[in-house]
C-alpha cells in the first residue's frame, strides 16, 4: 500500500516544498517512508526547475527539514488523478486544482489545513517577499497540518503492513 500526497502552492518555492519536507521527515521518523509517495507542485509555471527560496530552505533547516533538493514544477490534471491527496495551501490553489481536475474528480483536491486541528485559519498565507517571521508562521501552520495529516493516514498504513 502506497499513499500518494501532493502539496500545492503558487510557485512551489516555499509553502509546498516546506510541506513536502515536513511530511517526508514525519513519515521517515515513523519508519513509514516506503508507504508514501510525497511531492509538491505549484499552480504557476513561472519558476519550474528552481529550488525553494533561500528563506524557506533556511527556516526549514532550522527545524530539521532539508528541502534543498526540491525543484519547482507545475501541477497538472494528471496529478489530481494520480495522487490520493492533492492538497492546496490556500483557497486560490484549491480553485485552480479543481479547474484542472478531470470532471469526475473535482472534489478530490482538499485544503491542506483541513487536516490540522482547528486554528481559526484555512489558508497557509504566502510568506514570499515577507520577513522571516512570515516564513516561521507558515512553517508552524505546515507542521500542524502535516501532523494532522499523518495522524489521519498512519493508522491505515500500519494496518496494511
Amino acid at each position: 500500500m502506497t499513499i500518494k500526497v501532493l502539496f500545492v502552492c503558487t510557485a512551489n518555492l516555499c509553502r509546498s516544498p516546506m510541506a513536502e519536507g515536513v511530511f517526508r521527515a514525519m513519515v521517515g521518523r515513523a519508519g513509514l517512508a516506503d508507504a508514501f509517495e510525497i511531492a509538491s507542485a505549484g499552480t504557476s509555471d513561472k519558476f519550474v526547475g528552481r529550488p525553494p527560496v533561500p528563506a524557506a530552505i533556511e527556516i526549514a533547516a532550522s527545524r530539521g527539514y532539508d528541502i534543498s533538493d526540491i525543484r519547482a514544477r507545475q501541477v497538472t490534471g494528471d496529478d489530481i488523478s494520480f495522487f490520493d491527496y492533492p492538497l492546496a495551501m490556500d483557497s486560490s490553489h484549491l480553485v485552480e486544482m479543481r479547474w484542472l481536475s478531470p470532471r469526475a474528480l473535482t472534489g478530490k483536491p482538499k485544503m491542506f489545513l483541513s487536516f490540522a486541528p482547528p486554528m481559526g485559519v484555512i489558508d497557509v498565507a504566502d510568506p514570499m517577499g515577507g520577513p522571516r517571521a512570515d516564513f516561521e508562521r507558515a512553517l508552524s501552520l505546515i507542521e500542524a497540518g502535516c501532523k494532522g495529516l499523518f495522524e489521519r493516514l498512519a493508522p491505515a498504513v500500519k494496518k496494511a503492513i
